[in-house]
This record gives C-alpha cells, structure tokens and sequence, in this order.
C-alpha cells in the first residue's frame, strides 16, 4: 500500500530535519542558559548542511519560534525565542 493510501501516515508529521534542528536549538536553550547558538555549531552539531539549516530557520522565524540575528563580526546565531521553549515539550513531550 502506498503511503498516501496509509492511514497511519500524516501529512502533517514534522519533516526529520526540522525535529532535528529544534531538539538541538531546545538543548541550546538548555545547556547554555538560552544564549544563541551559532549557525556553524548548529550545522555541525546537527550534521545538517547550511543551506538546509538557514531555509529552515527562516522557516521557524517566520513562525514566530525563532530568533535569528547577525552579529557585527557576521556571524549569524539562531535561539528558540519564548514561544519556540513553551511550545517545545508540547511538541516532543519531553519533561
């Protein structure tokens, strides 16, 4: 049966990358007091290329989850924002 005739599949469920992303700006917001990550340790972190990483973040800042700022130097940092760390264990369950 193909996936679009598979109840059990959702359109939708959140795509891999975009969980992959979250959970590790949530550890950012975690382990270092919610100060920002940069895009860099983010992509390497994640193993996600940069690209892939700066679409999606963009994404999530348009959804209003995400704060994403340059600095001076132009390096660009990325951290969930107040409403991405309260949504964030209703999204994943995590406690």
């Amino acid at each position: 049966m193909a996936n679009a005739d598979n109840p059990s599949q959702h359109e939708d469920e959140l795509d891999p990358v975009k969980v992959t992303i979250l959970r590790h700006l949530w550890e950012a917001s975690q382990e270092s007091d919610g100060k920002s990550w940069s895009l860099a340790k983010l992509s390497k972190r994640s193993c996600i290329p940069m690209s892939t990483l700066r679409r999606t973040l963009s994404e999530f800042e348009d959804a209003g989850i995400v704060d994403v700022s340059t600095h001076e130097d132009g390096r660009i940092f990325a951290t969930l924002n107040a409403t991405g760390i309260e949504i964030f264990p209703t999204l994943f369950s995590t406690q």
